[in-house]
């Protein structure tokens, strides 16, 4: 049974938040069980932003990830400092390494150092490191279909944002060819 339980962390403005509720919409879409539980910190945008999320086959009892988390996306060092511990033994750590030049700690986790930002801006911009580190999620997990997040894409950000679907193929593709 499929029940994946990911923190998504990093500060305000890293998209964090948008890549939770993308994989949310998606499960639904699959017909999926899904939570999105979002925390800011006090400063908002460039303070720290994480969210949890969980997508599942069956019930979710909780909404609350911390603890047991089956993976942690972490685009910044203290995002990685602080969530990396709740994560479980055998679990994944998906870490930007645009931003954080150190390891993790952890040899208990399968990790992956995913150059996002520069990713991203190959595929014409910065802001789409999220959708490179969520492609880089969905290849080793395939907790949702690719179609799917973009079919979100466009319910979660409108029509109007539909344009930038095919970039947002691009960076999916790109941070899923990132961890192959």
């Amino acid at each position: 049974m499929m029940n994946e339980k990911v923190i998504a962390a990093g500060f305000g403005g890293q998209g964090v938040m948008s890549l939770g509720q993308l994989l949310a919409y998606a499960g639904m879409i699959e017909e999926k069980q899904v939570s999105w539980l979002p925390s800011y910190g006090p400063e908002m945008r460039g303070g720290t932003a994480n969210c949890g999320v969980i997508v599942s086959d069956g019930l979710i009892g909780s909404p609350v990830v911390v603890g047991d988390a089956t993976c942690l996306i972490a685009m910044n060092k203290p995002s990685l400092d602080k969530f990396e511990v709740d994560v479980i033994s055998g679990g994944k750590i998906l870490i930007n390494s645009s931003l954080i030049k150190e390891k993790t700690t952890r040899t208990d986790v399968d990790a992956y150092y995913i150059d996002a930002n520069a990713i991203a801006e190959s595929c014409g911009t910065v802001k789409a490191a999220n959708m490179v580190m969520l492609g880089a999620f969905l290849e080793l997990t395939k907790t949702v279909d690719h179609d799917s997040v973009l079919q979100a894409f466009v319910k979660v950000f409108g029509e109007n944002k539909a344009k930038f679907v095919p970039m947002n193929r691009e960076a999916l593709n790109k941070g899923a060819e990132a961890v192959k």
